[in-house]
């Protein structure tokens, strides 16, 4: 909190030895009601206005936010409550370089740990979705991650037409597509890259209408990632990638937002979907990540993590996006 009186930073007595080391020169104010303590403060130096994360609390909280203002009043003014919905995080929104570099490491262990697990004979018929999910996270802790960017997901037959599927016991089996979504998280920062392939096993091919498929997802990324400029509107960009999927007559089956920012949190601004608002900016860190999703059948979706710039997009996720089949 910044007032006339000098900045204050509030926290409880579980932080208060980080506090003093990561924010030194602010004067801390501990206690385990933080906001309200704040709030209580504000009202004592004379603050004219009060900001708060409208995206965050909830109608309660600022009821409660609201007496507390009024009883420390006591009749005087109260301070006005202002909305300041994701201000930090559109601070955050443009990376730094080391900022980036964290994050070309995050998607280099990830890159690797793939590419490990495949040359090991990893990702083939007879294991489950969770081994190989709980090998990826292993390999990617072994390569130096602190830890995977979200829960990964494995996703193999009909479980790849399932965005979001959690990995669970079912068993990979010749011919079915097999997506992976994963990342690794180095410096506090995440990264995030979708691949699909197919187990081939002994035919060694995939079929038509896996070829089909991934071929039109192949091209809406592209068309996706083309897209990424410094001032392109993000329902433009998400717009240049799903109008590839729509025009094949598959527009039902990409029920997702094309993208999102990465960072310090695997999801971060800005969104790029049709509900999106704003404009890339260079030094935005994005995802690119159309899907086709047969319902009962399979599904692909390939997904890429990028640096806007002044030029062409930076790519960080260098796993090849051919169709690959084992």
């Amino acid at each position: 909190m910044r007032t006339d009186g000098g900045d204050l930073f509030g926290t409880d007595g579980r932080y208060t030895t980080q506090a003093s080391t990561q924010v030194p020169d602010v004067e801390l104010l501990v206690d385990r009601a933080t906001v309200a303590a704040l709030a209580r403060e504000a009202v004592r130096r004379g603050a004219g206005r009060l900001g708060y994360e409208s995206h965050d609390l909830t109608v309660d909280g600022l009821h409660g936010l609201e007496r507390v203002l009024s009883d420390a009043a006591a009749g005087a003014t109260v301070p006005e409550l202002a909305s300041v919905r994701r201000a930090v995080e559109a601070q955050r929104a443009i990376k730094d370089d080391d900022e980036i570099e964290s994050l070309r490491r995050a998607c280099a262990v990830a890159d690797q740990a793939l590419a490990e697990l495949a040359a090991e004979g990893a990702l083939r018929p007879g294991r489950t979705e969770l081994q190989v999910g709980r090998e990826l996270d292993a390999r990617m802790l072994a390569l130096g991650a602190e830890a995977p960017s979200f829960e990964t997901i494995v996703a193999t037959g009909a479980n790849s037409a399932i965005p979001h599927h959690r990995p669970d016991a079912t068993v990979l089996r010749e011919g079915d597509f097999l997506k992976l979504d994963f990342g690794a998280t180095v410096d506090g920062y995440h990264s995030d890259m979708t691949r699909t392939l197919v187990l081939g096993g002994r035919r060694g091919v995939a079929a038509d209408w896996q070829r089909e498929v991934y071929e039109l997802v192949a091209a809406s990324q592209a068309a996706g990632r083309a897209a990424l400029a410094v001032g392109a509107d993000v329902v433009a960009v998400d717009s240049a990638a799903r109008d590839v999927i729509v025009a094949a007559g598959h527009g039902e089956h990409f029920p997702h937002g094309l993208g999102h920012g990465v960072g310090l949190e695997i999801h971060e601004a800005p969104g790029i979907g049709q509900l999106g608002a704003g404009s890339l900016a260079a030094g935005m860190a994005v995802t690119v990540e159309p899907g086709v999703y047969l319902p009962g059948h399979g599904g692909v979706r390939i997904e890429d993590t990028l640096i806007v710039t002044d030029d062409a997009p930076e790519l960080l996720t260098l796993t090849s996006k051919e169709l690959l089949v084992l």
